[in-house]
């Protein structure tokens, strides 16, 4: 089936933040568009620090919400360029950035039945209780089919590796 096109995925809206996991999404989001000829939304959805009820009552608001705005462009082109090259993806690409929690975000951007949402699954064990809000959100709101990618199995090593460095935990290597 290797030629096969779905007729309905116009376009495949992905959430992204620039972490770990959301590259392995977007790598997975980059690889549908491609096989249902469609076009790829990565969306980047952010808030100032504290929320925005603490961003409309700052004095500063509005040079301070400016910056915040490119600092989010800026963290999404850098993720776009690092991961597609100057080639880009060889697909239509349209990145936006929006203004907001990350799944009312998503759901109004993949606001078309014909839209395939891809969204990470969130982690897993047990820290998974306060973690994939979003993907819940998203497949529990939206108006399109939903994709969850889980975590990448190098996120998890490299958490392990990040925790004993930072308690200064001898590495075991006896099975190397």
């Amino acid at each position: 089936m290797s030629g096969y096109n779905a007729p309905w995925a116009t376009r495949v809206v992905v959430g992204v933040s620039g972490s770990l996991g959301s590259v392995t999404v977007l790598r997975r989001a980059t690889a549908l568009a491609h096989r249902l000829a469609a076009e790829l939304w990565p969306v980047l959805a952010w808030t100032p620090p504290g929320g925005d009820p603490a961003g409309r009552r700052s004095p500063v608001a509005d040079p301070l919400t400016e910056e915040w705005q490119r600092m989010a462009e800026h963290r999404l082109t850098s993720l776009l360029d690092d991961l597609f090259g100057e080639e880009g993806p060889g697909l239509p690409l349209h990145a936006v950035i929006v203004r907001g929690t990350p799944g009312p975000a998503l759901l109004a951007v993949a606001d078309r039945e014909d839209d395939l949402l891809v969204v990470g699954a969130g982690r897993r064990g047990l820290r998974r209780a306060f973690s994939g809000r979003v993907s819940r959100q998203c497949l529990a709101h939206a108006r399109c089919p939903v994709l969850a990618v889980p975590p990448s199995p190098l996120e998890s090593d490299l958490t392990a590796v990040h925790r004993r460095n930072t308690w200064h935990w001898r590495m075991d290597i006896r099975g190397l």
